[in-house]
């Protein structure tokens, strides 16, 4: 359940309430822009997986960085197959963001309970793990980098 609070206005603004999303934002362009610049598809550019090096397969985030790297430079297809699952995250993502900065802007503050958090962060764990598992099998080899 879903419980929000809506405070009575404070004299400081509204930078308090939205520096934390507005922050957050800067630091992922900031770092979509040093992966423009420095092209993943190299090897070893950004170092290397070391779930790949140790295991020989691939984690959830292999290609992640190429996906990001592909979407600055507009090539959608390219980042598909790089990390599909970074790639379908990115929306959900900016729509969580979305609503963060939103809810910051006008006061609201949201709380979540703590059984409905371990539901979605045990249903992404299970989404990753899957996705782990099937782009490692021969039937999802259409999954890798």
């Amino acid at each position: 359940m879903t419980t929000v609070r809506v405070p009575a206005p404070s004299r400081a603004g509204r930078w308090p309430r939205v520096k934390a999303p507005v922050l957050l934002a800067a630091a992922v362009l900031l770092a979509s822009l040093a992966l423009h610049l420095r092209d993943p598809h190299h090897s070893g550019s950004w170092g290397f997986c070391p779930w790949l090096v140790l295991t020989g397969t691939q984690c959830p985030g292999c290609g992640g960085l190429r996906a990001v790297n592909d979407l600055t430079n507009g090539d959608f297809a390219a980042a598909a197959s790089s990390n599909l699952l970074v790639v379908s995250a990115i929306p959900v993502a900016l729509v969580l963001w979305a609503r963060w900065l939103r809810n910051s802007w006008r006061g609201v503050t949201r709380h979540v309970s703590t059984r409905r958090a371990l539901v979605w962060c045990g249903l992404l764990v299970v989404l990753a793990i899957g996705f782990a598992v099937l782009r490692n099998l021969p039937v999802g080899s259409w999954l890798l980098a």
